[in-house]
């Protein structure tokens, strides 16, 4: 029973007073304590300054399509107000005419060689812990139409160099990026959230996501020799109550190559990024540089 388990969500849920505040836990996961998905489906631009690399390259051009999800769970850390939310998130890159044909290699108009491509597959992503009290509401939200909208920018700033001994082809090797993110619940599943009632499944939530950085590190393109050209991503999700919900392609595909990614992390642990995960699994944790990487993959 969920009362017998120390790390359920449900008594932090309870305890807050604020609709607003509930609804906010439960855009982050299930109060009921079961794995939420957000399904992400956008697509991937090329982001050239002053069109620098046309005619091989121009602004603007759509590269891939971006499929997958984050699966998460809210994990109360025992005995305690704090509370974690632990996910795991699996994003392939896919044929900008068919979103659902996977690509395992990519062509770069650049240099002419072509690269293995490598999905977004970070284990994990987790946030927390958190103190959750009565007067918990999360970001402030807006209404508009029907809508609330709790909004989040965010500007990751990581010095690869230091922390992973490797530039990545960037300048001074630092990773900088954007994440812009707008979450909108309608007004009358925030209404539902009035009572302390823990509710079963995943609340309706519609998300918009925008990031500009840097060429993943599968593109063998170098920031710093592009002349800071990179990528926009451009995607939208929605929640949906677990893994089984997703569409027939993209659970057979995770089965088989990725089973990890099937449900969400039991427990507390250290996370990753796109770029920390190519290091550890692509470069061996540092045995390759990137540069030995492209090197040796561009064909």
């Amino acid at each position: 029973m969920p009362s017998e388990d120390p790390t359920h969500p449900a008594p932090l849920y309870r305890l807050v007073e604020s609709a607003f505040g509930r609804a906010y836990l439960r855009l982050l996961g299930r109060p009921d304590g079961e794995d939420m998905v957000y399904r992400i489906s956008g697509s991937v631009y090329a982001d050239v300054p002053g069109d620098a690399l046309a005619p091989a390259l121009r602004h603007g051009t759509r590269l891939f399509g971006f499929e997958g999800f984050n699966i998460r769970r809210l994990h109360r850390e025992p005995g305690t107000d704090l509370l974690h939310l632990l996910t795991r998130e699996i994003v392939f890159y896919t044929d900008p005419a068919d979103p659902a044909k996977i690509l395992t290699e990519w062509a770069n108009p650049v240099d002419g060689r072509t690269y293995p491509v490598v999905p977004v597959n970070n284990d994990a992503v987790n946030q927390g812990p958190f103190p959750i009290a009565a007067s918990f509401t999360g970001p402030p939200p807006r209404a508009a139409h029907g809508q609330v909208v709790w909004s989040m920018d965010i500007p990751p700033r990581t010095d690869l160099r230091a922390t992973l001994g490797d530039d990545f082809g960037l300048p001074g090797g630092v990773y900088t990026t954007f994440e812009l993110f707008d979450f909108m619940v309608a007004e009358d599943a925030v209404d539902a959230c009035r009572h302390r009632r823990v509710p079963e499944g995943a609340m309706p939530v519609v998300n918009t996501w925008t990031r500009s950085g840097p060429w993943p590190p599968f593109t063998g393109l170098a920031e710093a020799e592009t002349g800071g050209a990179g990528v926009v991503y451009h995607a939208r999700s929605w929640t949906l109550g677990g893994f089984e919900e997703l569409e027939r392609w993209l659970k057979d595909a995770v089965r088989a190559d990725y089973p990890l990614y099937t449900a969400a992390p039991r427990e507390p642990g250290p996370s990753r990024t796109s770029w920390s995960s190519f290091w550890a699994d692509q470069l061996g944790g540092g045995v390759l540089t990137w540069e030995e990487w492209r090197e040796a993959n561009g064909a």
